[in-house]
């Protein structure tokens, strides 16, 4: 495939080499056209911010910075939420040729020291003195970070409390006191780094990924021509920008478009932020599809009018879609019943349903992870076009997606513009392009192992079909091989487990063992209502010991497709859900299957020994 012409894609973007030029680039375009929605907590109201406001801020924040002096590719550690800040000082940082590190603001102290150590971080920008506290508290050794700048925080922490090589100050003293440097501003070139991201870590530590500015833009202008966004379009931004994902999809991509984008205020009001924002535009990861989806479900028990008429809705729904998609359409239901019947689902369960999204999204991309067959068929059948991708941290990160007029749920879509993809050995997907990483920060063996050939590997098993849409078939690094020689694919297990409300998270493992098993998060909802079914006091201590038997009788039936080798059979139940906070999930929502084998060693070993 030919590499990606930007003055064919977009003329306007054909002088735009760098993400600094990008953002200056937009500021010069629509300086008093809305950028960002920003939640103002005094008058509980979305107050719009300007480009030139916003152009602003950055040139501030640039002016500070430039007065630390910083060498040319310093490390710059974003440590915030999603928010103004954290895209004022990730421009500034881009503007000055220095690389942002950005990182989760919920990670935990250990992993966000190691980050910072490993990086060798110059500037941190945290979002107050507790949080700065708690890194010290590692007793990490940072011998290369000078300052940290505390976001919230108004006044001057004792000075005691931190090296005397090392300045802890408020945001607001650190930019009333900056002064002007006579140095010349640099401008980044493409080749140089954009951005350092740490992978999540789901089977070690973290990795950081070197990612420059023409990997990133030239993912940014293929993003483009797949999803199209415009001026009117409106974005809600709630996966951490430390996401690369996000960082694309959410953040950069809406520069290039013009887009306005409001930054969630978080994950638990995210409900009511979709229903005031009213998005056109969703980026998002299959968990918070799976949340709807469960509530969903959970309302409909013991609802039985009322799950025949949803469950009528989304086949008729997913008839039609597929109709339009020329995909096969399962019965032989004629069309025009369904057309028939349409109007009036629609208005009693498609409407309602589209309006807890705030009723007027007209994409909704999912990646990060597979997306479960049931529930891209129940939203897509109910009319929130749901678009599914597959992308990398090492990739920029998108490599395929579905585009709105060519739409396969079932697969990732095909490979965006200038990315070039085959199938290698054991049947692995692998890339090649101008949005595949240099490498990873000083991992020069891991970077070596990372490519054959010069085709970037993804770990991921893949088949490109005729038309050029990519199907994954598994996870060529997180194959389960039983003591019987049988292999597995745990997230294949996982996603039919979790399909059914009950079921919050699964791990399924048994490498080495005789059988495969899991342990499974239950809801909350769910495990009452099972309770009540099963007679038990949900309260009482034995009762989830008690249900086991009636679980694993579930989570059977759940995976009745799968080889009978594949099908757990023992199971451990909990109620704690698992997040990144505890250690069990990385901050974009995936299982630390290391984690998670250490914390539940017991009970595992105990599984086998019944």
């Amino acid at each position: 495939m030919p590499a990606l012409n930007d003055t064919a894609l977009n003329p306007t973007l054909d002088h735009v080499h760098t993400l600094a030029d990008l953002w200056a680039w937009r500021v010069a375009q629509t300086p008093q056209t809305t950028a960002y929605l920003r939640h103002d907590d005094s008058t509980q109201a979305w107050t719009p911010v300007t480009w030139a406001s916003m152009g602003a801020q950055v040139t501030q924040m640039a002016s500070a910075l430039q007065s630390l002096e910083l060498e040319r590719g310093a490390r710059i550690a974003i440590l915030l939420p999603n928010g103004l800040q954290a895209v004022c000082i990730d421009q500034a940082t881009l503007a000055l040729a220095c690389v942002p590190v950005p990182m989760h603001a919920l990670d935990n102290p250990a992993s966000i020291a190691y980050i910072l150590a490993d990086s060798d971080t110059v500037v941190l920008f945290a979002q107050s003195l507790a949080q700065w506290q708690a890194i010290a508290a590692t007793g990490i050794a940072l011998p290369a970070l000078r300052q940290v700048i505390l976001v919230e925080d108004a006044t001057t922490p004792d000075a005691a409390s931190a090296a005397a090589t090392l300045q802890v100050s408020p945001l607001h003293d650190w930019l009333a006191n900056a002064k002007p440097s006579l140095a010349p501003q640099r401008k980044p070139e493409p080749n140089d780094l954009a951005t350092l991201v740490y992978t999540s870590g789901t089977t070690g530590k973290p990795k950081g990924v070197m990612l420059s500015h023409d990997n990133v833009l030239a993912n940014v202008k293929a993003t483009l021509q797949r999803v199209a966004p415009t001026e009117q379009d409106v974005f809600l931004s709630f996966l951490p920008l430390s996401h690369t994902f996000e960082r694309t999809a959410g953040y950069y991509l809406p520069i290039a478009a013009g887009c306005c984008v409001a930054h969630a205020r978080s994950v638990a009001l995210l409900s009511e932020d979709l229903k005031t924002v009213r998005p056109t535009i969703l980026i998002s990861v299959p968990r918070i599809y799976e949340r709807v989806y469960s509530a969903l479900t959970g309302m409909l028990v013991g609802k039985p009018v009322k799950a025949r008429l949803f469950t009528w809705a989304q086949n008729v729904g997913w008839r039609r879609f597929c109709r339009v998609q020329q995909l096969p359409v399962e019965g032989n239901t004629p069309a025009a019943l369904d057309a028939l019947a349409w109007p009036l689902l629609n208005r009693l369960v498609a409407t309602p349903l589209l309006a807890q999204f705030g009723g007027r999204l007209r994409v909704a991309i999912s990646g990060g992870a597979a997306l479960s067959q049931p529930i891209a068929h129940c939203f897509i059948g109910l009319g929130l076009p749901i678009l599914q991708g597959y992308g990398m941290t090492e990739t920029s990160p998108v490599v395929a997606a579905n585009g709105v007029d060519n739409n396969d749920p079932a697969t990732i879509g095909p490979a965006l513009p200038g990315m070039e993809v085959r199938i290698g050995d054991n049947r692995e997907l692998q890339v090649r392009g101008r949005s595949v990483m240099r490498g990873y920060w000083k991992r020069e063996a891991d970077t070596t192992a990372a490519f054959v050939d010069g085709w970037l590997r993804t770990g991921d098993q893949a088949a490109i079909e005729a038309n050029g849409r990519i199907r994954i078939l598994g996870r060529l690094k997180e194959i389960i091989v039983t003591s019987t020689g049988e292999k597995i694919a745990p997230a294949d297990l996982e996603l039919a487990i979790t399909s059914d409300p009950l079921f919050e998270q699964a791990y399924a493992f048994g490498d080495n063992r005789p059988f495969i098993a899991c342990v499974v998060v239950l809801s909350q909802s769910g495990w009452r209502l099972l309770a009540t079914e099963l007679k038990l006091n949900p309260d009482a201590p034995d009762s989830l010991q008690t249900a086991r038997p009636a679980v694993l009788e579930r989570i059977r039936t759940l995976t009745h497709s799968f080889p009978h080798y594949a099908q757990p059979r023992a199971v451990a139940l909990s109620l704690e859900p698992w997040t990144s906070e505890n250690g069990l999930m990385t901050p974009t929502l995936k299982l630390k299957r290391n984690n998670l084998a250490t914390r539940f060693a017991a009970v595992i070993d105990g599984l086998y020994k019944r």
